[in-house]
Order: structure tokens, then sequence, then C-alpha cells
């Protein structure tokens, strides 16, 4: 039975960790898909409005520069990504990368994304400290409490 792995990806460590893991440890006949969750910033970007406050509307266009680069580290990373699952001899046709807007959440994008017919899902913890992770939460802790349908390997 073929499986589909999920690897949520952004441009961290830990998340090239868990596509290496994947690499070595997976069947070459499994699917994987490399899932990036960004944020939605070209509303922003296009948004001309009055209501504006002056300062953002004077450092509009720094930010929006920001938020490209942000978008260009993601999609080298995906690549990153699926030239390593490649080499590892992976077949070109069953990795593919995903990359959608937030719309409820990082970690809730991811969930939702996983319990659509994924059998495993690959994050990688962040490494909040302790106090961090207690109130604030953190992707891959929401992750694995989340998921319903697929076992969840976190990464560190």
């Amino acid at each position: 039975m073929e499986k589909k792995v999920l690897i949520a990806l952004d441009d961290s460590d830990n998340a090239m960790r868990g596509v290496s893991f994947v690499a070595d440890t997976f069947n070459p006949d499994t699917e994987v898909t490399l899932f990036s969750v960004l944020q939605d910033t070209e509303s922003i970007c296009a948004y001309n409005s009055p209501s504006l406050t002056p300062y953002f509307q004077t450092e509009r266009e720094a930010f929006c520069v920001l938020e490209h680069k942000k978008k260009e580290l993601m999609d080298n990373a995906a690549e990153a990504a699926r030239r390593h699952l490649i080499n590892a001899g992976f077949k070109n046709n069953r990795v593919h990368a995903k990359t959608v807007a937030k719309t409820k959440g990082v970690a809730r994008d991811i969930i939702a994304e996983a319990d659509s017919g994924y059998d495993v899902v690959v994050v990688g913890r962040k490494g909040l400290s302790a106090v961090q992770e207690f109130f604030f939460g953190s992707v891959s802790q929401k992750v694995l409490h989340g998921v319903k349908n697929a076992s969840v390997l976190v990464i560190s």
C-alpha cells in the first residue's frame, strides 16, 4: 500500500531535518507533499486607503518587499527539499510542493490539509522555550494534538 506523507515545510533547519528523515526512512514510492502556509500579505500590500495609518503608508513598500522575500525563501526551501528527496531516489512525479495562504492559522491550516488523506505528517519543532510554549503554544504541538486521521512525527 502506498503511503502519503505530508511534510510541513518552512525555512527552518528542523523542517529540513524532517525532509532528511523522510528521505532516509520512507520507501521512495511514497507520495510526499511539501506543504507551506504563508501569510496573506498580497491583499495588505494592494490595499490603499486613507484609513491606513500614515506610518504604515510610508513603510508599506519596505513591508511588502520583506514579505515577497519571505515567499522567495519558502520557494527556495521547497525546491531544496524537493531536490533532496529526488536525489534520495523519490520519483519526480511523487514529490509535490503546495503553498497556501493562511486562512485559519498556520497549525489549523496544516491540520486541515493533514486530515484530507495523508498517512503521516512530519512537522519540525521550532524550539520555543518552555514558558513561550506554555503561553503561546507551538505549531508542532497544535498539529500533534489536532491531527485526527494520520500519525504525526515531530522533528527537533
